[in-house]
């Protein structure tokens, strides 16, 4: 998709992008530049609400014990 930029800078997210991506009016977004390529990425509104399940399945106080007992068994 392509879309241009007007005098002031503006532009527009083309409309299956914000369906996909469920921007909305108000919503925030933040331009990443690598010195290399733009990405746009978009801000939730709730970034706590939006984590919600995400580590699901990766027994992650597992591995944050065994960090620990690492760390412990380092200090000795």
């Amino acid at each position: 998709m392509q879309t241009s930029v007007t005098k002031r800078g503006q532009t527009v997210i083309p409309a299956a992008i914000r369906k996909r991506y469920h921007i909305h009016e108000g919503d925030q977004i933040i331009w990443l530049d690598d010195g290399v390529t733009i990405r746009v990425v978009p801000t939730a509104a709730d970034p706590i609400h939006a984590l919600r399940g995400r580590g699901k399945g990766e027994r992650l106080v597992e591995r944050l014990l065994a960090s620990r007992q690492a760390d412990r068994d380092n200090e000795r």
